[in-house]
């Protein structure tokens, strides 16, 4: 018999779950060379186009995203090397990963209760309210990768529904009858939680630092040093509006609170965080459209 997870060190039981997840444990290869180009000071739009042109498929996700209301500019572009310039090299990197992802996310159950798309469809609720409240608060350090933020902050999950799915049944079955925080119930379980793995994985996939302490922080930003706490903290306050209004997957920040406390610690108000709520559905709806078709 192998040894239980929760007997292992934290260490070893992230390095088994991953080592599990066969399919999702590898970024396509155009997105890894997309993540590597940006990172490359002397990358240009040209060098990310030439990767771009092998993948008809992203390349149409690009133009379809960038001619959308989610960037909201002027007149339509057909030109994969206009769009590139006027997104810039980090938004299409964002882009070319929300892409890569949104194929995780499958209709396949996970519990009784939720399927995969449910988990998609609350990371999309929580990247659009993390970009709406930085961009409200005007901080380009933040905005710059708030969707992307927001959007794969429960990709731990995945490996888990992948690694141990019916212990992730078992533990959303218990998350939803008892007042105690999903990452609590995971880590009696597993011995890890989705902030774990998620991070683990982020750091597999070369994502950026800031990334990788979102995956690993949004539910304690608090530990963090106030260098690191901005994006976090705002993805700890989108993640918490996603699940008290059970906008997807709904379970994993339902005991959590937001207070005016931790709104002014990242420059939000009240009235702020009503703004968002008020036609957040809409443009969930709305951005789940760009991103699955085409």
């Amino acid at each position: 018999m192998p040894a239980s997870p929760v007997a292992m060190e934290p260490e070893q039981v992230v390095k088994t779950m991953l080592g599990r997840i066969g399919d999702i444990a590898t970024l396509p290869e155009v997105t890894a060379k997309i993540i590597a180009a940006v990172d490359d000071p002397k990358s240009t739009a040209h060098d990310l186009h030439n990767i771009i042109k092998n993948d008809p498929a992203l390349a149409t996700k690009i133009l379809k995203v960038v001619n959308s209301a989610f960037y909201g500019l002027p007149g339509q572009v057909s030109d994969l090397d206009r769009a590139i310039i006027l997104l810039g090299l980090s938004a299409v990197k964002n882009i070319a990963i929300s892409a890569s992802i949104s194929r995780l996310f499958t209709a396949e159950r996970i519990s009784d209760q939720f399927s995969a798309r449910d988990i998609w469809r609350h990371s999309v609720g929580v990247g659009v309210a993390t970009r709406q409240f930085c961009t409200m608060i005007g901080k380009k350090s933040c905005a710059e990768e708030a969707f992307l933020a927001g959007l794969i902050h429960d990709l731990g999950i995945l490996i888990e529904r992948q690694a141990n799915p019916e212990q992730l049944a078992e533990i959303i079955g218990i998350a939803g009858k008892r007042e105690q925080a999903f990452h609590v119930i995971e880590t009696e379980m597993l011995g890890v939680d989705h902030q774990l793995l998620g991070a683990a994985l982020a750091a597999k996939w070369k994502f950026p630092r800031g990334l990788q302490t979102v995956m690993g922080y949004h539910h304690r930003p608090e530990v963090l040093s106030a260098d690191n706490r901005l994006l976090p903290v705002v993805v700890h306050i989108a993640d918490t509006l996603c699940c008290h209004d059970s906008i997807g997957f709904y379970l994993t920040a339902a005991d959590q609170k937001v207070d005016e406390g931790i709104l002014q610690s990242v420059g939000l108000s009240e009235a702020n965080f009503m703004a968002v709520r008020e036609n957040l559905l809409e443009q969930v709806d709305q951005t789940e459209t760009i991103l699955m078709g085409g």
